[in-house]
Formats: structure tokens, sequence, C-alpha cells
């Protein structure tokens, strides 16, 4: 079963920007880290650099969904923290899905 829970702690965030794994596309940052539970940990990045508020909750809401359906792929036990790049604004959806795949891939999260 894969359960998804988010990460909301200030600290969670900079353990895994200071100490985890890490897989750079041109849509978006990810990290990953064990966490030791049964569940993923999601957290999500996203500037204000990127625009207004309505731009970074679509944002956010696309890297959400793209997660989810690809939910069923991926290995239990990880905090993951996805940060938004500029592209991400007026990116292609199937695009920035591959990238999230690929790194993922790279970062060994999938089964």
């Amino acid at each position: 079963m894969n359960v998804r829970c988010t990460l909301k702690k200030n600290s969670d965030f900079h353990r895994l920007y200071n100490k985890g794994k890490s897989a750079v596309t041109p849509y978006m940052v990810v990290y990953c880290r064990k966490n030791g539970r049964q569940c993923n940990r999601l957290g999500y990045t996203v500037s204000t650099k990127l625009g207004h508020a309505c731009v970074r909750n679509r944002v956010r809401r696309r890297l959400r969904e793209i997660y989810r359906i690809n939910s069923p792929r991926f290995n239990t036990g990880w905090d993951i923290v996805i940060v938004a790049r500029t592209r991400c604004v007026g990116g292609d959806y199937h695009k920035m899905d591959a990238a999230f795949m690929d790194a993922c891939g790279k970062l060994g999260l999938l089964q």
C-alpha cells in the first residue's frame, strides 16, 4: 500500500537539502532520503520568484498530480521534496512528468 503523507516542518526540509540525494531537471530539483516509515512523505517548494499566488498554486497542483498519478510505481519509506524551477510556470505537463520520472529513476525511488 502506497500511502502519501506530507512534510511540513522546516527542519525536515533542511535535513533533505543538506543530507539528501538530489537530481536536477530543467523543470525541478528533486531531493530524497530514506525515512524508515511505511509511507512516502512529500514536500513542495515553489518560490515567490515564480509569480503571484495563483501561478504558484497552479504549479503546486501540477506537481501534486504528477506524483499522484505515478505513486504506484514508487518504493515506500522515502522523504521527497520537489523544488519547482522557473520553467514549471509555462512548461508542458507531459515534459514535466517525464522529467520528474527521470529524476526519480536516477535517485532509485522507482520499483
